[in-house]
Parts: structure tokens; C-alpha cells; sequence
């Protein structure tokens, strides 16, 4: 179950906030996030990609439709403060929810970030005359190598990609929806990727539980 973090009423908005938007509103629904660990980058009023990746996040912790736009459903777990529990007790590590489709930041059994993420679609596809199934393996692993760019992989371009599995990654991605729909990897924005990389959250060794 998600815990719930409490906080003065905010008054909902008078309208649907979605991409595109702008306005007081924007900016308070952003510090919401920021300061219940959805990473959201720097507040600032305009309602764009970053933001709405954050809202996906929240969405799936809530259990809410996933369409990134901020209603009235959304809003309550915004406003109830709504946050994935980690399943962890120790230690400083990256947990990947697959259910949920969310990533997250995890130190000493406490969330400290929250991302959407993009994992396995579970479809089958082919390469080389050969088919496999575009799953993320459950299990515990670590962060082995990392390439800090772009890596041109035969099944797409990857950025700034953080192995833990064979050739399964944490990294940069261009598209990032609220559903299954990589090769295996666990997808996020090109933006966390960065912020990930510059804040040095996910160096090498670190342990990553995927489950």
C-alpha cells in the first residue's frame, strides 16, 4: 500500500491541468510533487513534459488513470500526499516496481525519489532472424558499467545508460509512456537522466531489486 503524507488543504484548481498550461496552479501543483519526492525538475509555472512524466508517477502510486492530466482524482492523492512505500530496510539502492511501472530512489528504507518509468512490454519481437520477449527480469542486481551518452544500440539509442543486467539499463529515452513498452531496459526521461548523472544517484555498484 502507498503511504500517505499529510498537508494543508490546497485548493483544487478551477480547471483540468495538463501540458501546456500555465499559472499559479502549474506552479503549485509542481512544488507538491517536488516535495513528496516526484521528480519534477525546477518548478516553474509551465506545465511540460517533465511535469507531466511526475503526474504519471503519481498517478500509478494512486492507482488512478494514467493520462498526466491533473482532475479531480488526481488531485486528492496529490493533496493526501499519495507515496510508493519501499520494499527495502537498508542501505542505498534503486528499486524497480514493475507493477506500478515506477522507479525509485531508496535510502536507509525510505523513498527519496519517485520516477515514471518505462519497462519490458512482455511482447515477443525479432532481431537477426531471431525471437525473443522484451521482458525486465525480477531479481537483485548492481550497476556494472555505464556509458555517459548516447549508446547506439541494435535496438535503439540509449542515453547515458546504467547496466545492472546484461544488457538491461537504466537510461535516457526520448519517449517514456505510462506503460510497459521497452525492449527490457527501464526507460525514464532524457531530463531524470541527466539529473541522475549530475547528483550522482545511481553510481556504480549500486544495488537495484527489481520486482
Amino acid at each position: 500500500m502507498p503511504t500517505v503524507s499529510s498537508a494543508p488543504a490546497m485548493p483544487e484548481p478551477k480547471r483540468k491541468l495538463k501540458s501546456g498550461l500555465k499559472g499559479d496552479d502549474v506552479l503549485a501543483l509542481q512544488q507538491r510533487l517536488t516535495e513528496l519526492g516526484y521528480w519534477n525538475g525546477k518548478a516553474d509555472g509551465k506545465f511540460g513534459s517533465t511535469t507531466q512524466q511526475a503526474v504519471y508517477a503519481l498517478q500509478k502510486a494512486a492507482g488512478v488513470n494514467r493520462d498526466g492530466t491533473v482532475g479531480p482524482k488526481t488531485w486528492k492523492a496529490l493533496t493526501e500526499g499519495v507515496r510508493p512505500k519501499a520494499r527495502s530496510t537498508t542501505g542505498t539502492l534503486v528499486e524497480i516496481d514493475l507493477k506500478r511501472q515506477l522507479l525509485l530512489l531508496v535510502a536507509g528504507g525510505q523513498v527519496t525519489q519517485i520516477f515514471n518509468t518505462s519497462t519490458g512490454s512482455n511482447e515477443y519481437y525479432e532481431q537477426e532472424g531471431q525471437t525473443y520477449l522484451a521482458d525486465t527480469p525480477r531479481g537483485k542486481f548492481k550497476v556494472g558499467r555505464q556509458i555517459d551518452g548516447w549508446r547506439n544500440a541494435p535496438l535503439g539509442l540509449l542515453w547515458r545508460p546504467k547496466y545492472f543486467n546484461g544488457g538491461i539499463a537504466v537510461h535516457g529515452a526520448p519517449s517514456v509512456p505510462p506503460y510497459p513498452a521497452s525492449h527490457g531496459c527501464a526507460r525514464v526521461s532524457v531530463a531524470a537522466m541527466n539529473w541522475l548523472w549530475k547528483n550522482d544517484a545511481i553510481p556504480l555498484k549500486t544495488r537495484v531489486w527489481v520486482y
